[in-house]
């Protein structure tokens, strides 16, 4: 019953919410795998289900029919262009996650 009553709350959920929820989702799972002393190789699979999500908006933005102001789209598609270099500085072991998070941080906090 409870599952049921989780499917159809998620069903109704309104698509900004849905990507917030999906982003700190993402975000909280970077940030465990950091705090469990990650680094590198090891954290490619929370580092490819946020440049996943960081290609889907920018694929979406990319959409002539997208309804959001051409300026955030194309704020969307910079991001995930960065997202996508940095997060392959990241799993070399070149980089620090914290700039990801915090892009992340900061647009969960534009969605809420």
């Amino acid at each position: 019953m409870l599952d049921a009553y989780r499917r159809n709350q998620l069903n109704a959920e309104h698509p900004r919410s849905m990507e917030r929820r999906l982003l700190a989702e993402i975000t909280s799972e970077m940030i465990s795998a950091v705090e469990q002393g990650l680094i590198g190789p090891s954290l490619m699979p929370s580092l490819h289900r946020n440049r996943e999500l960081w290609s889907v908006w920018s694929a979406t933005c990319l959409d002539n029919d997208n309804a959001l102001p051409p300026e955030i789209r194309a704020t969307i598609v910079s991001l995930g262009l960065w997202v996508g270099r940095f997060t392959s500085e990241v799993a070399a072991g070149r980089e620090d996650i914290e700039p990801l998070v915090s892009v992340n941080r900061s647009v969960m906090a534009a969605l809420a």
